[in-house]
């Protein structure tokens, strides 16, 4: 289903993306069209990007062709999934330490339109982080990696 959505393969492409999407949430996909759970969420962002063009707008970026925001956003982990609107990050609290990405995919389309429709109401408000709305048993688990300490 990766072929269904737009995809972003260079820094400048992202960071046009970035700057261009106002007034939604751009959701930005970072994995590769290879990775199975990657497909699968793939799935879930082309079954919901219909549904949600009012609200968002969604990108996938290959992290071997992007390799400057891989490391800037911390992606050892993929899928990752990273929020903006209008041009500013959106965190979101997932229960977990980190709050930049959301890492892995979600268990049912809708727990994307829910947190897709919390994120924009948030930034409607101004806020710059919100609580996510997705039940903490649907949420993968992992650890964080801190490599070079």
């Amino acid at each position: 289903m990766s072929f269904l959505l737009p995809k972003l393969s260079s820094k400048r492409e992202v960071d046009l993306a970035i700057k261009s999407v106002a007034e939604k949430v751009l959701v930005l996909r970072f994995g590769r069209d290879s990775d199975a759970v990657c497909l699968q969420l793939d799935d879930i962002l082309a079954k919901t990007a219909h549904d949600l063009s009012k609200m968002a707008v969604i990108y996938l970026v290959d992290v071997n062709k992007v390799p400057v925001y891989t490391q800037y956003f911390d992606i050892s982990y993929i899928p990752s999934t990273v929020f903006f609107f209008n041009g500013q990050h959106m965190k979101v609290d997932y229960g977990s330490p980190d709050h930049t990405k959301f890492v892995g995919s979600f268990k049912t389309k809708q727990d994307f339109i829910d947190l897709i429709e919390v994120i924009y109401r948030g930034a409607m408000r101004g806020k710059l982080i919100v609580r996510s709305p997705i039940d903490p048993k649907n949420i993968p688990k992992y650890d964080l990696l801190y490599q070079g300490i």
